[in-house]
């Protein structure tokens, strides 16, 4: 957490441009060695961590608001579901609040999908995966990866529902 909170500050005193602030911002969800995402408590720890680190900063600030998006997932992750979904509606709450782009309230939206879905809420998980798939068509077309990926948890939760024909359809 240490690095990775030392080369953002870095890279914002010097300036670099946005490529190199998301690569050393990465350090907080993804490991250096391996590149692999952390996950289960350590993705949980390095969430919070992020958290407290950029916390003080505006509303408006990229690194506070991507710092919110990794403690929903770290919280996710460890299994503190009820946890993750109140910050992740508060994070969906203010990304839409800030007018951000429509791109950014989809991720956030399949973030709380997914969580939606594993709390057994496969209804609600249903609806917004079908509101994502739906913008990402709008914004991408249809062989945008995320576009797929979007298909892709859409179709699960169609199975898990046991509405095998529309599954297909997609």
């Amino acid at each position: 957490a240490e690095q990775a909170k030392i080369l953002v500050a870095e890279a914002e005193e010097n300036n670099l441009d946005d490529k190199v602030l998301n690569e050393r911002f990465g350090r907080w969800h993804t490991c250096s060695l391996c590149e692999q995402m952390y996950h289960s408590v350590v993705r949980c720890a390095l969430g919070w961590a992020c958290w407290k680190t950029y916390l003080g900063r505006p509303e408006t600030d990229q690194f506070r608001s991507n710092a919110m998006g990794l403690l929903g997932m770290g919280l996710a992750s460890a299994g503190h579901l009820a946890d993750a979904l109140t910050v992740q509606e508060a994070e969906l709450a203010m990304t839409r609040r800030l007018g951000e782009s429509e791109d950014a309230i989809l991720v956030v939206q399949g973030n709380l999908a997914s969580t939606y879905s594993m709390l057994g809420n496969i209804e609600k998980a249903l609806s917004m995966e079908r509101d994502v798939y739906s913008g990402r068509l709008k914004l991408h077309g249809e062989e945008d990866s995320n576009t797929l990926r979007a298909a892709g948890n859409y179709a699960v939760s169609l199975h898990d529902l046991q509405r095998f024909e529309e599954a297909k359809s997609l």
